[in-house]
Formats: C-alpha cells, sequence, structure tokens
C-alpha cells in the first residue's frame, strides 16, 4: 500500500506542475460517486488505481502527451471523456464488425490522429495499450504500452515513454489477445 500512495503522491506532484497540451488548469478530482457511475456505464469495474487517479488527482488534464481524458464530462481541453469515448468505440465496432472494439478496454488517453491509451480494465495489472487505427486489420491495432498502469506512470514520471524524443524504445509488442477479445463481441 505504501508504493501505491507514493506513486500516487509523484503523479499529484508532477501534476500540479506540468499541463499538457490543450489543457488550461488541472481539473479537480471527480466526486466519490463518478467511478461508480462510469462503472455502471461502461459493464465493468475500474483499476483501483485509475479510480484512485481520478478521485485524488484531477478529472484528467495530467500525463503524458495530451494527458489523462476526463472520466464521464468532456474537458475545457475538448477531449472527449473516457466513458464516452469508450460507448462511441464499442457502437462503432458494433456497426463495424471489421473493426471491432475488445470490451474492457478504456481509453485513457488520446495520442492525435485517432491513436489512444487504453487500460485493459479486466486485467489484474491494469496493462495500457496502444490503439493505433491505422493498422490493416483489427488484430494488428492494438500494441502493449505497458504491463501496467502502475509502469506506464512511471515512465512518464521517469521520462522514459516511447513518446519521448530521447527515448530509444520504440518497439511496442502486439497485444495477442485481440481475437479472443473481440470473438465474443462479434454479431453471430
Amino acid at each position: 500500500m505504501a508504493e501505491f500512495e507514493q506513486l500516487l503522491a509523484r503523479v499529484g506532484t508532477k501534476a500540479r506542475a506540468s499541463r499538457p497540451w490543450g489543457w488550461p488548469v488541472l481539473p479537480a478530482p471527480v466526486d466519490a460517486d463518478a467511478p461508480i457511475r462510469a462503472e455502471a456505464a461502461v459493464g465493468f469495474a475500474l483499476p483501483p488505481l485509475l479510480a484512485a487517479l481520478y478521485l485524488r488527482i484531477g478529472d484528467g488534464g495530467f500525463g503524458p502527451e495530451y494527458g489523462l481524458l476526463p472520466l464521464l464530462d468532456s474537458a475545457p481541453s475538448g477531449e472527449p471523456a473516457a466513458v464516452t469515448q469508450y460507448l462511441a468505440n464499442r457502437e462503432d465496432g458494433r456497426q463495424d464488425s471489421d473493426r471491432p472494439w475488445p470490451e474492457g478496454l478504456l481509453p485513457i488517453s488520446h495520442w492525435g490522429c485517432g491513436m489512444y491509451a487504453c487500460v485493459d480494465c479486466h486485467s489484474q495489472d491494469a496493462t495500457v495499450l496502444l490503439f493505433e487505427p491505422n493498422a490493416d486489420a483489427a488484430h494488428q491495432a492494438w500494441y502493449v504500452d505497458a504491463p501496467s498502469l502502475t509502469d506506464w506512470l512511471r515512465t512518464w514520471l521517469d521520462g522514459t515513454g516511447w513518446y519521448e524524443e530521447s527515448s530509444d524504445d520504440a518497439d511496442m509488442a502486439p497485444w495477442t489477445d485481440t481475437r479472443i477479445r473481440t470473438a465474443a463481441s462479434r454479431p453471430a
């Protein structure tokens, strides 16, 4: 638990000291019921660390590049809310069976050009995946950005993420569960 608290403290310090593109201020944290409303809307639990970021640091506006998306409501940056984007992606996937959106992959940060960092809310460690929409096939659009949300936040805090100009570690492993996780969401 001490490690969890230390990570939140580090994230909070950096969040208050920096502002991603498009965010004029760090939004206030969400109210205590917001994660419950988000979970009801998407149909699955948020990882505890993700919920704590929204409850204790702010409703988006911190983190790598464009920063975390707001949880439920659009922000001053014009970025969509994570829940809204997830529901839209799931609906788009139902409409286009060649591009299904896997259940439980909550977009948390927009990278531009349709790319998103997404937390796998069904994985024990809250794996962070990169969605790259320009892939030739849906199963080639997902990459493992970080094995856990904790690791993803640490790379941001340490300035070692793939998105940093000084990073030499730009190769990400493909996410191999795409076909398994999208098979259940395809119409019969």
